[in-house]
């Protein structure tokens, strides 16, 4: 399949820039898979469409405020760098695989000044243009927490007032370079509107990367290499998920995020498993689900690895169709944009 089959039009004005006042006030686009059918609805009713023991799995990942600024010599503006992985720590400082900017001015040896008592130095440039950054501490995250920005996408130009609007009120497993966005929709009196029906909650961790979001470069999509991020499911919700199937009750992934962790965890006999690694995985059509019945997610960009996955749970030709309807009712799209179930 070819890449140009995953392009759409949409009007600028209709990628959000800021999150809603209130989470749960974004809109709700609703594809029924099976018959084919389209509802323009509002997020604060996903209650009606889910049953007692239905399943939701979620991404508590937690972002990093990954983008750093700081000075080189003889250079007279700031230098970015982003992290992207911690790679290696020892005694003497942590190595980060970062992306930086500008580049030609970040060669090997370059040491970069972020305040007097926190610097690193480029020790290695890769293939692929990041850079191995060698910190002068071994716990960065308090400087982080301080004085790192959020890493928000670069279609969003405008400032993000709020450092907690980017995460889940779930988050608490600090490691991502972007949000699981479709769990933005949430509040903690939501999730507990949701128990209170008897829906279950589960969670997953898998470290959002900057895979995810790199474009794709090949016409031919099989051709295209998803970058792996670190992931985790733990025994307790298999079992849950694995009852939840006996039951013959819905598992719903939270995002593109939990259904590539889901989607991931399976032995040679299709068996979810509980396990921790790395996934690279591409889900692109034709693709035979073995765990997720729905999924709950944000609109995608064109031309996205995320668009392709929605486009094999649902079908292209059907998610296509209601992206052009969201495009003409005016839905908000992207990060902080409003919703779209798949039942």
């Amino acid at each position: 399949m070819k890449l140009s089959n995953f392009d759409y039009y949409l009007p600028t004005e209709l990628i959000a820039q800021t999150p809603l006042e209130e989470r749960t006030d974004s809109r709700l686009m609703v594809l029924n898979k099976k018959d084919l059918t389209i509802c323009d609805d509002l997020f604060k009713n996903l209650i009606n469409y889910l049953n007692p023991s239905d399943l939701l799995v979620m991404n508590n990942t937690r972002v990093l405020p990954a983008r750093l600024f700081g000075e080189i010599k003889n250079y007279a503006k700031k230098v970015e760098v982003f992290l992207l992985k911690e790679i290696e720590k020892n005694p003497n400082g942590v190595v980060w695989e970062c992306l930086v900017r500008p580049g030609k001015k970040m060669q090997k040896g370059v040491e970069i000044n972020f305040t007097q008592e926190f610097s690193g130095s480029v020790i290695q440039i890769n293939e692929d243009g990041t850079r191995l950054i060698k910190f002068n501490q071994t716990d960065i995250y308090p400087f982080l927490d301080e004085e790192g920005e959020m890493p928000l996408p670069p279609y969003i130009k405008e400032k993000l007032e709020e450092k907690e609007r980017y995460q889940t009120v779930y988050s608490d497993k600090l490691g991502s370079v972007a949000a699981p966005t479709a769990g933005l929709h949430f509040t903690e009196d939501y999730l507990n509107k949701l128990k209170t029906k008897g829906v279950e909650i589960g969670f997953v961790t898998l470290d959002v990367g900057l895979g995810t979001f790199l474009p794709v470069k090949t016409d031919d999509i099989k051709e295209h290499k998803m970058h792996s991020e670190k992931y985790e499911i733990k025994q307790e919700l298999v079992d849950r998920i694995n009852q939840a199937k006996k039951l013959g009750k819905k598992v719903i992934a939270v995002g593109t995020t939990s259904m590539r962790v889901l989607e991931s965890s399976l032995d040679q006999n299709g068996n979810l498993i509980a396990q921790k690694g790395e996934t690279d995985i591409f889900i692109y059509p034709p693709y035979d689900f073995k765990i997720v019945d729905a999924l709950l997610t944000n609109f995608h960009l064109p031309k996205s690895t995320l668009l392709m996955l929605v486009s094999a749970l649902a079908g292209k030709e059907f998610v296509f169709n209601a992206y052009q309807k969201a495009v003409n009712l005016k839905y908000r799209f992207f990060s902080f944009g409003d919703a779209m179930l798949i039942e």
